[in-house]
């Protein structure tokens, strides 16, 4: 069985998601680490009730993004991960990690790329008073956002919407779309 570690900064709702695709056996991998960099997150909190390990850091202890990239290397080796998944991991990824999981990290971005990479992507895309928004699945390689394209799923935005609007259909979709489209890449993966 696949073996993935999930990413995250903030409350894990992409974690429930795939973890519930996990339950339901519409994903068949098991997630076997948490990396959070927010000691305290509420996602560490949901995988240790879970029985999930996780591996918290603080990246101001270390002296470099590589010193912790390193560790946490070490840490995904030792459980045998062979897909990374950026799930509200707000870092961008360095060398070290692109180095040991090259093509096996996937993110999801709360846009349609390359429309708004980077920060508070769905702030900008109503600032800009787009029509039409959503959620892009992609592979990571050294860009902010910039990786090749695995999918992507639209959706219209009103000028009447608010932000909390659109952040709540936005992870509806996101909590739909990537349990999917990481069960066709560990597929993929092992065809």
């Amino acid at each position: 069985m696949s073996r993935i570690a999930i990413f995250a900064s903030g409350t894990g709702s992409n974690f429930d998601a795939i973890k519930a695709a996990i339950d339901r056996n519409e994903l068949q991998a098991e997630i076997a680490l948490i990396v959070c960099d927010k000691p305290g997150a509420k996602v560490v909190e949901k995988a240790e009730n879970a029985g999930i390990d996780v591996f918290q850091f603080t990246p101001k202890t270390y002296a470099s993004k590589q010193a912790f990239e390193t560790e946490i290397v070490k840490e995904l080796h030792a459980k045998g991960v062979n897909l990374v998944v950026l799930a509200g991991y707000m870092r961008l990824v360095g060398d070290t990690l692109l180095a040991a999981y090259g093509g096996k990290i996937v993110n999801i971005h709360p846009s349609l790329l390359p429309a708004f990479p980077g920060k508070d992507a769905i702030g900008q895309a109503i600032e800009a008073g787009v029509k039409v928004s959503g959620v892009t699945i992609h592979y990571v390689d050294e860009g902010m956002d910039t990786g090749p394209i695995i999918a992507q799923e639209s959706m219209k935005l009103s000028t009447d919407d608010s932000y909390e609007e659109v952040q709540q259909r936005i992870q509806a979709i996101e909590h739909s779309l990537y349990p999917k489209v990481i069960a066709n890449v560990l597929k993929e993966a092992t065809a």
